[in-house]
């Protein structure tokens, strides 16, 4: 320390100091930032934000400074200021001068020179927007994958001659359209025709041969196809598929096919092979790619890139594949539409089927919505005239489908008491004859060992003590767990009659197994499930053995099952939902395809006392039946898909809030609020004592017919989006057009 007495003999004060610390710098001053001059043409940008806020759900303008002028492309992502952070959003388009007054914000940087978001997948995003109450920003994030920045760079590798993935490195047609931009090369074999003859699956049907010349000649027809059963490679579902992609190719356009999951993405990869369609390959100029989020994001965003920059022509993929940018979309198909799978999760919830639809009346681009049964949706659009029907004669159904028998309570009558066996005899006999022919299915509704437990007493369902959830029991001699919360509960007792011992309600797959194991002693059995230890089987072998399958997992046989088993068909029609039927039927005719015609020997039995109006539509094989009188007797009760409806979710308070400030037509209702009871354990349940009547979650239903429905949807979002300015509390979900609203 320096001496404080000399220090102060100085006129003035001296500060003390400590040696050996660093002097303190004087700050610098910061010169203000070189402003970059605005661009010479087109210097205003429209970007899309990415932000969620319905109030914000508009194109912000933003200055294009020269520096970025040639990067800042309309479709590419950009980085913009917006509310004093740094967003992510994309740039629609580019102008002369701007709406707003003052001066503009320029952009912040462009993320990527690479063009993601086509001129045709930004209409359709926000004609999805309007169609479900959403916001575009939400659907562009189903949309558009994830940047991956390495595939990026392997494909510019590529485009400038290195050793990369994609050679084609051109934007999307109609995107940054300009001098110096080169039109896009046609596909290979763009115009090789493609006869009927070359379809030999399609003549079974009626009216199929016409559907393919009016794709291959480029018309935009719409169809609703019930499909026969057949193996690969004999007439098949995905040799159909594969012949109708050929067609939209032969007339130099592109195809997108769009299935439930991943098996049925393989399925329809074999038969695009043998319908002479070829993967896409890096350096080729056309071929098909797969669009499947399980392949993860390298993998995917490498076919996304090649799908907009008109690499590859034909998309095969799941759920967000329906708004790939496919070039010159020729023709969309969805398989098995009624299949949840197809339902986003994720708001604004669209359905494939629905976006493939908008897709085929904003692009003019051929629809074919296909299955072994036929959903109620598609029922109305052939009831409206708005898509035709391709059903087979009833002579080729009977060719081509295996006998069916409905082994219910009045069947088995003269069985005695043996007729409330879970396998009764008459099945019995089915697997053992089946058994010397080849492989049997045997189809169970749920998975596990026994997935539903009550008191071995007074038969009063088991519950947890804790969450009063469901138990179920994992495996043979295993203590009772609880499906909710997971918690083991070994000393479990009644509370009714204070029993301790435990019986089946429900059994599962894997207690199936092992008593079939028990049954038929030396024939192996293998079971095919999500839950299974070998997981979800594609195919087994064509000699005797046992598989049990949940719905959905059933594997192929390559000549066909000799027989197939539906077990529990009453609890698969029990259960409470507005879809009971036609899922049942659904699930039934998938696992009956499989199986062997009747002219082979091949037979199907359904066990159990199910709903009569599925059985029938399944013994005659005849979907179109069931799903005429479901829609009629919804027309009667003002039921979805008969009437449109808009389910609102949320604490009492403010749904009423929003409900009030809804400007509704007429001839549209609104049903509720009613009080709704969250799972327990989810984000909605809070303590009854601490939780006001205001913030219990309700339900509302705004009813109306389908020539409202724009205006209903333009009304929610409306509301939505003003709700939303003011910052309302309280959290709300719409549904337009739920699955499920009993």
């Amino acid at each position: 320390m320096t001496d404080a007495a000399g220090a102060g003999d100085g006129d003035g004060g001296v500060q003390l100091e400590l040696t050996g610390l660093p002097v303190a710098r004087a700050a610098r001053r910061r010169r203000p930032p070189v402003a970059d001059p605005a661009a010479d043409h087109l210097p205003v940008a429209l970007v899309a934000v990415e932000r969620p806020q319905p109030h914000l759900d508009r194109p912000f303008e933003y200055l294009v400074p020269a520096s970025l002028d040639e990067a800042a492309r309309p479709g590419v992502r950009v980085r913009v200021r917006f509310g004093g952070q740094d967003l992510d959003g994309y740039l629609l388009a580019r102008q002369a001068e701007a709406e707003h007054e003052g001066a503009l914000v320029p952009l912040r940087r462009v993320v990527s020179p690479e063009v993601v978001l086509a001129p045709a997948v930004l209409t359709l995003a926000r004609a999805v927007a309007q169609r479900y109450a959403g916001t575009v920003a939400d659907v562009l994030r189903l949309a558009v994958p994830p940047r991956h920045a390495r595939v990026e760079q392997e494909q510019a590798s590529a485009a400038t001659g290195g050793h990369g993935v994609v050679a084609d490195a051109r934007p999307v047609s109609g995107v940054a359209e300009g001098p110096g931009v080169p039109a896009p090369s046609e596909p290979a074999g763009a115009h090789e025709a493609t006869a009927t003859s070359e379809a030999p699956d399609w003549p079974a049907y009626t009216g199929g041969p016409a559907f393919l010349r009016r794709v291959a000649d480029g018309g935009a027809p719409r169809a609703v196809w019930q499909a026969l059963p057949g193996g690969p490679g004999d007439g098949h579902w995905s040799d159909a598929v594969a012949q109708a992609v050929a067609a939209a190719r032969s007339g130099g356009r592109g195809a997108l096919v769009v299935v439930p999951s991943a098996a049925e993405v393989l399925l329809v990869e074999q038969a695009l092979g043998r319908a002479g369609v070829p993967a896409w390959r890096p350096g080729a100029a056309d071929g098909w790619v797969r669009l499947v989020a399980d392949d993860g994001p390298a993998a995917r965003y490498r076919a996304f890139l090649a799908v907009s920059r008109g690499a590859a022509r034909v998309v095969v993929g799941t759920r967000a594949a329906a708004f790939a940018p496919v070039r010159g979309l020729g023709l969309a198909v969805c398989w098995d539409d009624a299949d949840h799978l197809h339902a986003e999760p994720r708001a604004p919830y669209p359905h494939t089927r629905e976006v493939l639809a908008l897709r085929s009346e904003l692009e003019g681009c051929a629809l074919l919505v296909g299955g072994y049964a036929r959903s109620v949706t598609t029922q109305r659009w052939v009831g409206t005239g708005w898509a035709q029907p391709l059903t087979a004669p009833r002579e080729t159904v009977r060719r081509r489908t295996p006998r069916i028998m409905a082994l219910t309570s009045v069947e088995l009558a003269r069985e005695g008491a043996a007729a409330a066996a879970r396998l009764p005899a008459p099945a019995w006999r089915a697997i053992r004859d089946g058994l010397t022919r080849g492989p049997v299915l045997v189809q169970v509704p749920r998975s596990g060992y026994l997935p539903s437990v009550a008191c071995g007493t007074c038969r009063a369902m088991a519950r947890c003590t804790a969450c009063h959830g469901p138990l179920q029991v994992a495996s043979s001699g295993g203590a009772p767990r609880c499906r909710w919360c997971g918690r083991l509960d070994a000393a479990w007792r009644c509370p009714e009659c204070s029993g301790t011992a435990l019986r089946s309600v429900r059994v599962g797959s894997d207690r199936t197994a092992e008593e079939l194991g028990r049954a038929f002693p030396g024939v192996p059995v293998r079971v095919s499930g999500a839950s299974a230890a070998g997981g979800v089987l594609a195919e087994v072998a064509d000699r005797p053995a046992l598989v049990v399958a949940t719905p959905g997992a059933e594997p192929h046989a390559p000549g066909g099952y000799a027989a197939a088993v539906l077990l529990d068909a009453g609890v698969v029609t029990s259960r409470v939902g507005l879809d009971v039927p036609e899922q049942a039927l659904r699930t039934w005719m998938a696992a009956a395809a499989l199986v062997r015609p009747a002219g082979d020997g091949g037979l199907v039995q359904l066990v159990g006392d199910a709903a009569p109006g599925p059985t029938q539509a399944l013994v005659r094989w005849d979907p179109a039946w069931l799903t005429e009188r479901e829609l009629a007797e919804r027309a009667e009760l003002s039921l979805p898909p008969a009437v449109h409806l808009v389910a609102v979710d949320g604490p009492r308070d403010a749904v009423e809030a929003l409900l009030a400030s809804l400007r509704l037509p007429d001839d549209v209702s609104v049903l509720g609020p009613l009080a709704v009871d969250p799972a327990p354990g989810s984000a909605d349940e809070v303590p009854t004592l601490l939780d006001p009547e205001t913030r219990r979650p309700v339900r509302a239903l705004v009813r109306g017919p389908w020539s409202r429905a724009p205006l209903v949807t333009a009304a929610v979002a409306a509301a939505l989006a003003t709700r939303s300015a003011r910052r309302e509390p309280g959290g709300i979900r719409v549904h337009v057009e739920p699955l499920e609203v009993l």
